[in-house]
């Protein structure tokens, strides 16, 4: 089965990437137009395969076009480059609400009292089955030149967090040196996030990857990409594991925009 899957992934690797596909992406994915003609030579590859494998679904009347489906499995496959990959293997379903949405939470504490509040979100990410964006949200992300917020790249960071069994800040790592240097790199990072975000302090990056490991390495994910610089700046050791991590090193790209 799996010589099955992987010669179905090698042919949809291979099709011809439509003009029309490229000119919406250079249009709509900033990040793509800072990539190096191989690595975008080798995303649309990734990007025929997901739309091919996973289903778009609009709610709350919002509808998902061709270019919606592109945008958002570009940028998503942009965190699978160079890598060996199952493509989000426990992901089905991308949820695509038009703005940010509500959510009902419910917790209990520590004298076994329940409480319910809503929240608003720009998305969200479970373990099994789906994925859930806000179109708006990753639309003000594209339009922002000086953010380092992208909803598409943190959501799916926690599909790959996902992929050892639970959402803990450490996906799975096959090299067994990077895996040993990665809880004792982050966790020192993430508690400094913390530090300054329980002081009131400006965080070098969004302050709400102190909540919690996993929430960190998504957020991190985010300006490693989005304003690499700046990660290499304030935590050197981060970005190093996450160039090693990803394999990509954007810092180094030369086709404009912050990082280059």
């Amino acid at each position: 089965m799996f010589g099955l899957k992987a010669k179905r992934r090698a042919k949809l690797r291979q099709r011809p990437f439509p003009d029309e596909w490229e000119i919406v992406l250079e249009r709509d994915v900033p990040l793509y137009r800072r990539l190096p003609q191989a690595d975008r030579d080798e995303l649309h590859g990734h990007i025929q395969v997901l739309l091919a494998e996973k289903r778009f679904e609009g709610t709350a009347g919002f509808i998902v076009t061709d270019e919606v489906r592109l945008a958002i499995a570009a940028q998503a496959c942009i965190l699978l480059l160079h890598r060996e990959t199952d493509y989000f293997m426990t992901l089905s379903s991308i949820i695509v609400y038009p703005a940010e949405y509500v959510a009902r939470l419910e917790d209990q504490d520590e004298n076994g009292l329940v409480w319910e509040e809503d929240e608003e979100r720009a998305g969200e990410s479970w373990a099994l089955g789906s994925l859930v964006l806000s179109w708006r949200d990753i639309v003000e992300d594209r339009d922002d030149p000086e953010g380092d917020l992208n909803v598409v790249l943190h959501e799916f960071a926690h599909q790959l967090d996902a992929e050892n069994g639970e959402m803990n800040g450490q996906p799975p790592i096959a090299d067994p040196v990077l895996r040993s240097e990665w809880s004792p790199v982050m966790m020192e990072a993430y508690e400094k996030l913390g530090r300054q975000a329980d002081a009131g302090r400006a965080t070098a990056i969004d302050p709400y990857g102190a909540e919690d490991p996993s929430e960190f390495f998504a957020v991190a994910t985010e300006t490693f990409f989005q304003d690499p610089r700046r990660l290499q700046a304030v935590y050197p050791k981060v970005y190093s594991l996450l160039v090693r991590y990803y394999r990509q090193d954007p810092a180094s790209w030369a086709t404009g925009g912050r990082g280059a």
